[in-house]
């Protein structure tokens, strides 16, 4: 793999999702220049994960190409990427550079390389189960080159529990009802998103938010239904009951 791979180029240094209580939370959003973990809540929801982890990769990356290195093996399970569901979520397949590795040795390989371009906005790197190999050592790598270069860092996980490692943020992701749109036409894809660790101390926190692809942005989820306003000190049944 050959690339001219310039300077870190000035930007922003926090990623924002766009959705207001995420970022808040966040402290302005994520730092870019680091490699953050997203995890599939259950095998089920790796599409999920996928999906919140591409999404991520086009906030971050609106004029420079995402490389996204897979292991061979999850491509044989998991299936390919559909270029048709790229394109309805906002992105242009031509932009998003796939590289296939055998291994998870090869994966973390070609995800330490790629990450050190500047020339890249974003690197998904998407290792194969539980990926032993991918422990503190092999995320100190990754992490350390991000923060030299710029790059932002993604690892997917699916059918994997955490362990120990240098990533700026790790994050539970699975799949949520998205509210109706007029008509009754299918609402915007729908993400549950739980912050597990952040190593800048931020406390963890769970949030639905919800993908609007003309916007290139999450935003807060509404609320399924109206929900009855509830009195603060009781109905006034209640409250004769109370004085009786």
């Amino acid at each position: 793999m050959n690339l001219v791979c310039p300077s870190p180029p000035e930007s922003p240094s926090r990623l924002t999702t766009g959705a207001v209580f995420a970022d808040a939370r966040l402290g302005k959003g994520l730092l870019r220049a680091a490699l953050h973990e997203v995890f599939a809540t259950v095998p089920a929801d790796s599409a999920a994960a996928a999906g919140f982890a591409v999404l991520l990769a086009l906030r971050a990356s609106p004029d420079r190409p995402i490389f996204w290195v897979r292991d061979a093996r999850t491509v044989r399970e998991a299936g390919r990427l559909y270029g048709a569901g790229l394109v309805e979520l906002g992105a242009d397949p031509d932009s998003i550079i796939l590289v296939h590795a055998d291994t998870t040795r090869g994966v973390l390989q070609a995800a330490a390389d790629t990450v050190k371009c500047a020339a890249i906005s974003t690197v998904v790197i998407e290792p194969w189960a539980q990926a032993a190999e991918f422990g503190l050592t092999e995320s100190r790598r990754i992490a350390f080159a991000a923060a030299r270069s710029g790059v932002t860092a993604l690892v997917l996980r699916s059918g994997a529990q955490p362990v120990p490692s240098a990533a700026e943020t790790r994050w539970a992701v699975s799949s949520a009802p998205s509210a109706t749109l007029a008509a009754n036409a299918p609402g915007h894809p729908a993400f549950d998103i739980s912050l597990l660790r952040h190593r800048g101390g931020i406390a963890g926190f769970e949030a639905r938010v919800e993908w609007d692809r003309d916007r290139r942005a999450f935003y807060d989820a509404p609320l399924p239904r109206a929900v009855p306003a509830v009195p603060a000190v009781g109905t006034r049944d209640t409250q004769r009951r109370r004085a009786a």
